[in-house]
């Protein structure tokens, strides 16, 4: 059973760096999968921030990528989410989630809410 599990700060301030580390058991990072990062804002739907390949190819959202950077450890078999330049409408739950190809996601972790705030 593939479980992953976010972490990393809940609260940060606006103009700094969110920094997340998703913790992947129970299957390789660099077999086969496709690693993203998701996120929900307050009233609003799931938005789709970028992801790595099992290969360690990255890819991201053209609306976010100019301040995205997605990286891997294969050794801790986990891979980290950096947002930078955060604004208060970055606030969100934020997802590791595995898909098995575009947006066929079939495992999510549970969440972790991050507040950006003064």
């Amino acid at each position: 059973q593939v479980q992953l599990q976010e972490s990393g700060p809940g609260l940060v301030k606006p103009s700094q760096t969110l920094s997340l580390t998703c913790t992947v058991s129970g299957g390789s990072i660099t077999i086969y999968y496709y690693w993203n990062w998701i996120r929900q804002s307050p009233g609003k739907g799931l938005e789709w921030i970028g992801g790595i390949t099992a290969s360690g190819t990255t890819y991201y959202s053209p609306s976010l990528k100019s301040r995205t950077s997605i990286s891997r450890d294969t050794s801790k078999n986990q891979f980290t989410l950096q947002l930078s330049s955060v604004i208060p409408e970055d606030t969100a739950v934020y997802y590791c989630v595995r898909a098995m190809g575009w947006q066929a996601y079939d495992y999510w972790g549970q969440g972790t809410q991050v507040t950006v705030s003064s």
